[in-house]
């Protein structure tokens, strides 16, 4: 059995993430990387463990997240879950549980699925990526926020052993047994 591990990402750190994830549990297990707005025709009986990744823009989670969910459903439901949200508000101390972070907290509520294992991470500013609104309005965030506003730098938050961490935990949770 594998772990599937779909990832929605803006700009390539929540990507980045699931793929350090896989790489991190491939001695335990095998796994395969989907972008889940592309995921194509999913074998689902090939999975025990389905790992869902996804990034936050302007406040808010991509609306394909949630739809997947429910159109999927049964599915994650009979296998072991593990969440993860990618924001930069996770940069913050205390601020990267499922229960300190606002998106992770939101999404829990609001979701139909109760996946076993949650956290957050914190992300990137990729500054000179990003098109021009993009760029004004994360700065605007970002100085609210009292975070980086240089939009010369790329700076990137993720603390790789926390994601380390969380992988190896997540593979180790028990199958469900259906």
């Amino acid at each position: 059995m594998k772990v599937l591990i779909l990832f929605c990402s803006y700009d390539g750190q929540t990507r980045k993430i699931a793929s350090y994830v896989a790489s991190v549990i491939k001695e335990q297990q095998s796994s395969d990387v989907l972008n889940l707005l592309y995921p194509g025709s999913i074998d689902w009986k090939q999975y025990n463990r389905v790992l869902i990744g996804a990034s936050i823009r302007y406040g808010h989670l991509h609306p394909e997240v949630s739809k997947f969910v429910k159109m999927h459903l049964c599915e994650l439901q009979q296998r072991v879950g593990g969440f993860f949200c990618v924001n930069l508000t996770a940069r913050k101390l205390n601020k990267n549980s499922p229960q300190t972070n606002i998106y992770t907290r939101k999404f829990l509520y609001q979701s139909p699925w109760k996946p076993e294992y949650c956290k957050a991470f914190a992300g990137a500013l990729r500054y000179p990526r990003y098109r021009w609104f993009d760029r004004i309005m994360i700065q605007l965030i970002m100085y609210i926020m009292g975070g980086e506003t240089d939009s010369t730098k790329e700076v990137e938050y993720t603390d790789w052993q926390q994601v380390e961490h969380f992988a190896r935990k997540f593979v180790q949770l028990p199958i469900k047994l259906v």
